[in-house]
Protein backbone atom coordinates (compact mmCIF):
# COMPACT_ATOMS: atom_id res chain seq x y z
CA UNK A 1 0.00 0.00 0.00
CA UNK A 2 1.29 3.51 -0.88
CA UNK A 3 0.53 6.40 0.90
CA UNK A 4 -1.62 8.96 -0.74
CA UNK A 5 -0.10 11.62 -1.77
CA UNK A 6 -2.33 14.14 0.50
CA UNK A 7 -1.64 12.34 3.77
CA UNK A 8 1.46 12.79 4.48
CA UNK A 9 1.08 16.61 3.92
CA UNK A 10 -1.49 16.66 6.24
CA UNK A 11 0.04 15.13 9.62
CA UNK A 12 -0.12 17.71 12.10
CA UNK A 13 3.96 18.74 12.93
CA UNK A 14 5.61 21.61 15.44
CA UNK A 15 8.25 23.46 14.07
CA UNK A 16 11.35 23.45 16.31
CA UNK A 17 9.58 26.79 17.69
CA UNK A 18 6.77 24.99 18.75
CA UNK A 19 4.43 26.29 15.79
CA UNK A 20 1.96 24.07 14.72
CA UNK A 21 2.35 23.43 11.27
CA UNK A 22 1.82 20.36 8.42
CA UNK A 23 4.19 19.35 5.74
CA UNK A 24 1.48 21.31 3.07
CA UNK A 25 3.48 23.93 2.09
CA UNK A 26 5.84 21.72 0.94
CA UNK A 27 4.23 19.72 -1.59
CA UNK A 28 6.01 18.95 -5.00
CA UNK A 29 9.47 19.41 -3.07
CA UNK A 30 11.53 16.66 -2.60
CA UNK A 31 11.77 15.95 1.13
CA UNK A 32 14.67 13.97 3.24
CA UNK A 33 13.28 13.36 6.10
CA UNK A 34 16.02 12.27 9.10
CA UNK A 35 15.59 11.83 12.97
CA UNK A 36 18.46 14.15 14.46
CA UNK A 37 20.27 13.97 17.58
CA UNK A 38 23.25 16.45 19.33
CA UNK A 39 25.48 14.33 20.72
CA UNK A 40 25.22 11.09 18.47
CA UNK A 41 28.14 9.71 16.55
CA UNK A 42 26.65 10.79 13.89
CA UNK A 43 25.53 14.18 14.64
CA UNK A 44 28.44 15.31 12.03
CA UNK A 45 25.99 14.47 9.79
CA UNK A 46 24.56 18.20 10.27
CA UNK A 47 27.36 19.25 8.46
CA UNK A 48 26.17 17.21 5.31
CA UNK A 49 22.64 17.46 5.02
CA UNK A 50 23.26 20.68 5.63
CA UNK A 51 25.85 21.09 2.13
CA UNK A 52 22.94 18.70 0.17
CA UNK A 53 20.04 21.16 1.21
CA UNK A 54 22.10 24.18 -0.07
CA UNK A 55 23.12 22.39 -3.30
CA UNK A 56 19.74 20.95 -4.34
CA UNK A 57 17.68 23.51 -2.35
CA UNK A 58 16.72 25.63 -5.46
CA UNK A 59 15.70 22.33 -8.17
CA UNK A 60 13.00 21.29 -5.14
CA UNK A 61 14.84 19.80 -1.99
CA UNK A 62 14.30 20.39 1.40
CA UNK A 63 15.73 18.72 4.29
CA UNK A 64 13.35 18.30 7.11
CA UNK A 65 14.95 17.24 11.03
CA UNK A 66 13.07 15.94 13.63
CA UNK A 67 15.06 15.55 16.89
CA UNK A 68 14.49 12.22 18.66
CA UNK A 69 15.71 11.40 22.67
CA UNK A 70 14.74 7.80 22.01
CA UNK A 71 18.37 6.18 21.03
CA UNK A 72 20.84 6.56 24.07
CA UNK A 73 19.28 10.10 25.13
CA UNK A 74 21.78 11.75 22.94
CA UNK A 75 18.84 14.89 22.24
CA UNK A 76 18.18 15.47 25.88
CA UNK A 77 18.54 19.41 25.09
CA UNK A 78 15.61 21.59 25.05
CA UNK A 79 14.30 22.94 21.35
CA UNK A 80 16.10 26.17 21.79
CA UNK A 81 19.16 24.24 23.01
CA UNK A 82 18.51 21.79 19.91
CA UNK A 83 17.70 24.68 17.57
CA UNK A 84 20.88 27.34 18.94
CA UNK A 85 23.41 24.02 18.66
CA UNK A 86 22.81 23.31 15.15
CA UNK A 87 22.68 27.16 13.65
CA UNK A 88 25.69 27.28 15.81
CA UNK A 89 27.65 24.27 15.23
CA UNK A 90 26.56 23.56 12.00
CA UNK A 91 25.11 26.91 10.53
CA UNK A 92 21.87 24.58 9.61
CA UNK A 93 19.33 26.58 7.77
CA UNK A 94 16.62 23.77 6.56
CA UNK A 95 13.80 23.61 8.68
CA UNK A 96 13.81 21.76 12.03
CA UNK A 97 10.84 20.84 14.07
CA UNK A 98 9.77 19.64 17.26
CA UNK A 99 11.53 16.59 19.60
CA UNK A 100 9.36 13.37 18.79
CA UNK A 101 9.35 9.91 19.37
CA UNK A 102 10.00 7.86 16.25
CA UNK A 103 9.34 4.07 17.40
CA UNK A 104 6.85 2.59 20.03
CA UNK A 105 3.63 3.64 21.84
CA UNK A 106 4.10 7.54 21.36
CA UNK A 107 5.63 6.87 17.48
CA UNK A 108 4.42 10.40 15.82
CA UNK A 109 2.23 10.08 13.21
CA UNK A 110 4.65 11.76 10.55
CA UNK A 111 6.63 8.25 11.19
CA UNK A 112 3.79 5.77 11.57
CA UNK A 113 3.91 7.12 7.79
CA UNK A 114 6.99 6.80 6.95
CA UNK A 115 7.98 3.47 8.88
CA UNK A 116 4.85 1.54 10.00
CA UNK A 117 3.19 -1.39 8.78
CA UNK A 118 1.38 1.09 5.35
CA UNK A 119 5.40 2.08 4.30
CA UNK A 120 6.94 0.66 1.57
CA UNK A 121 10.13 0.99 4.46
CA UNK A 122 8.42 -0.46 7.78
CA UNK A 123 10.17 -1.20 10.49
CA UNK A 124 11.73 0.20 13.66
CA UNK A 125 14.40 3.10 13.31
CA UNK A 126 17.18 1.50 14.60
CA UNK A 127 19.17 4.63 15.55
CA UNK A 128 19.63 8.21 15.02
CA UNK A 129 20.30 10.01 11.61
CA UNK A 130 17.91 7.21 9.44
CA UNK A 131 16.82 9.11 6.22
CA UNK A 132 13.73 8.96 4.44
CA UNK A 133 13.51 10.40 0.89
CA UNK A 134 10.03 11.19 -0.39
CA UNK A 135 9.21 11.76 -4.14
CA UNK A 136 7.51 15.06 -5.37
CA UNK A 137 3.92 13.38 -5.50
CA UNK A 138 4.36 12.45 -1.52
CA UNK A 139 5.36 8.82 -1.83
CA UNK A 140 8.12 7.99 -0.01
CA UNK A 141 10.66 6.57 -2.47
CA UNK A 142 13.72 5.17 -0.36
CA UNK A 143 15.41 4.52 3.13
CA UNK A 144 18.89 5.29 4.51
CA UNK A 145 19.82 3.90 7.51
CA UNK A 146 22.18 6.14 10.01
CA UNK A 147 25.64 5.00 8.48
CA UNK A 148 24.42 6.48 5.21
CA UNK A 149 26.20 9.84 4.79
CA UNK A 150 23.87 12.41 3.15
CA UNK A 151 26.27 13.36 0.72
CA UNK A 152 27.43 9.82 -0.23
CA UNK A 153 27.17 8.73 -3.60
CA UNK A 154 24.06 6.38 -3.26
CA UNK A 155 22.09 8.84 -1.17
CA UNK A 156 23.08 11.51 -4.21
CA UNK A 157 21.90 9.60 -6.82
CA UNK A 158 18.40 8.56 -4.80
CA UNK A 159 17.94 12.46 -4.42
CA UNK A 160 18.94 13.81 -8.29
CA UNK A 161 16.48 10.24 -9.50
CA UNK A 162 13.62 12.15 -7.21
CA UNK A 163 14.33 14.98 -8.73
CA UNK A 164 14.52 14.66 -11.98
CA UNK A 165 11.12 12.84 -12.09
CA UNK A 166 7.99 14.90 -12.54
Amino acid sequence: MTLRAESLYEIAVKDIDGTAATLAPLKGRVLLIVNVASACGYTGQYQGLEAVYKKYQAQGLTVLGFPCNQFGEQESGTNAEIKEFCRTTFRVTFPLFDKIEVNGANRHPLYVALAGKGSPFPGNIKWNFNKFLVGRDGTIVQRFDSGAEPDSPAVIKAIEAALAAK
